[in-house]
């Protein structure tokens, strides 16, 4: 595997265009109805991109990330990543990858934590944190094709960990990252250390063989199809029609804020406010990454990739490496809270954390409740 260093560097013509185009948004009435209720508010989101076009200064999020030691490896494809080691001593390796709408700098919080943890009150190991972003988001490639699902994606966090040197590692994820951190156990176990996941994105076989369905498992099986009947929209359409879409979104800055900050409203421990719970910089160095690369159509084909070339487990598919689970208390608030039992249908639970506070951003909501989590399940090792 060859790999360079890598450094983020925005054109000034891509931020003036960026800006331009923010000025000269068409905007649409607002909706006859309680705010957010059927979709980004109007008021909200024009107050984000007034700060996102006079604001925002995109040059001191770049020098902030360029902070990390940043890359790009050949792998077929160019694949962007963050390769931080442990600050004392040898760390344990292990990859952290992140999902959608969101990107690498999702996890940026977790670097310091988890590299020098004694120097944050953390009891627990210190880690090599490789920090991928996925095919086809911010700074990586994607390949040219179709079926680039969890388990390609897993098999290249193999290929990229043995080219850094590393023989058996760690994997951890949310969201995608979730779904290819379980690949990469069930593929490959002999070179995964363990998995730690803070969200189940892949449903266990539950076919003939199984055990029946606890009262439990149907109640939480239920509140899920009920709260995706009604979320679930975007991803119908991510998952069949990506390309149509994209060419909206790549196309005005307000399209792309209003269509990712829903989600990062609506999934995240927010309380219905973003502005308590994530700063305005953070989220708009994550839809600038989205923007100025031109990716958010690339990243939405994950939806389709994984619902048409995606794989059917079976009976014989358990992921038998110790696997840690941290279960934050507003992952998807009204889907409810997974019981251990579901996850135990696939995994080898070692680790069960009920959270109390934090949603599916876990990493950028509360990275030390994660990353003292992710440390110690590790070090029970």
């Amino acid at each position: 595997m060859r790999s360079e260093p890598f450094s983020i560097q925005i054109d000034d013509d891509v931020l003036s265009d960026l800006r331009a185009r923010i000025r000269n948004t068409r905007w649409p009435d607002p909706a006859p109805d309680v705010a957010w209720e059927q979709g980004t508010d109007l008021g909200y989101l024009k107050g984000l991109l007034g700060y996102w076009a006079d604001g925002f200064d995109w040059r001191a999020q770049e020098r902030q990330l360029n902070a990390f030691a940043h890359f790009r490896a050949d792998l077929d494809i160019k694949i962007h990543f963050i390769h931080e080691r442990a600050r004392r001593g040898r760390g344990i390796p292990l990859i952290l990858t992140h999902g959608w709408p969101s990107s690498f700098i999702e996890l940026l919080p977790l670097v310091p934590l988890l590299t020098d943890p004694q120097s944050h009150g953390i009891d627990g190991a210190a880690f090599d944190v490789v920090i991928p972003s996925l095919p086809g988001y911010g700074f990586s490639e994607r390949p040219d094709r179709t079926g680039i699902n969890y388990r390609y994606t897993a098999e290249l966090w193999h290929r990229l960990m043995r080219g850094l040197g590393y023989e058996r590692y760690g994997a951890q994820g949310g969201d995608f990252g979730a779904g290819v951190a379980t690949f990469m156990a069930l593929d490959r176990p002999d070179q995964v250390i363990g998995v730690h996941l803070n969200n189940l994105e892949i449903a266990p076989y539950t076919g003939r063989g199984t055990r029946p369905l606890s009262e439990e498992e149907q109640t939480y099986l239920k509140h899920s199809r009920a709260f995706w009947e009604d979320e679930g929209g975007y991803k119908a359409i991510q998952s069949t029609r990506p390309q149509t879409l994209g060419y909206g979104l790549n196309d005005s800055p307000a399209g792309l804020a209003a269509w990712i900050l829903e989600k990062w409203r609506s999934w995240a421990d927010s309380h219905g406010d973003l502005d308590r719970r994530f700063a305005r910089d953070f989220l708009l160095t994550n839809l600038t990454i989205y923007w100025a690369t031109r990716t958010i159509t690339s990243s939405m084909r994950d939806y389709v990739d994984n619902r048409r070339y995606g794989i059917t487990l079976g009976p014989d598919d358990v992921v038998q490496v110790p696997t840690g689970i941290a279960v934050f208390a507003n992952q998807f608030a009204d889907e409810g809270t997974p019981p251990r039992a579901w996850a135990e249908r696939l995994y080898n639970v070692r680790r069960w954390t009920p959270m109390p506070a934090g949603g599916h951003f876990a990493a950028a909501e509360e990275p030390e409740r994660l990353a003292r989590d992710i440390a110690v399940f590790f070090a029970e090792l």
